[in-house]
């Protein structure tokens, strides 16, 4: 079954925080760099973070040293910490795999705004 489940998303003022959670089926999570995505209204989708099974990150420019992306092998979930959000980061947020990289859950949607 091939599954990912992506939560956490809401209303934040900018300067606040969130974190992401995704839940992946084993095929998709096994022996696979995950990512996180995000799609802002009117832009094409943008890659966020990539955390490998070894656990190394990376990370697009924009959130580097506010966002932090981690895995949890034995429960099957990735996750995005987001720390001082500003505006911009408004978008809907999702989560893929190395596995399957055309295969795309709901997201979830993170509105930054005062």
């Amino acid at each position: 079954q091939v599954q990912l489940v992506e939560s956490g998303g809401g209303l934040v003022q900018p300067g606040g925080s969130l974190k992401l959670s995704c839940a992946a089926s084993r095929i998709i999570f096994s022996a696979a760099d995950m990512r996180w995505y995000r799609q802002a209204p009117g832009k094409q989708r943008e890659l966020v973070a990539t955390i490998t099974t070894g656990g190394s990150t990376n990370y697009t420019p924009s959130v580097k040293g506010r966002f932090t992306i981690s895995r949890d092998n034995a429960k099957r979930m990735v996750y995005l910490q987001m720390n001082s959000l500003k505006p911009e980061d408004t978008a809907v947020y999702y989560c893929n795999s190395a596995n399957f990289p055309s295969y795309w859950g709901q997201g979830t949607q993170v509105t930054v705004s005062s």
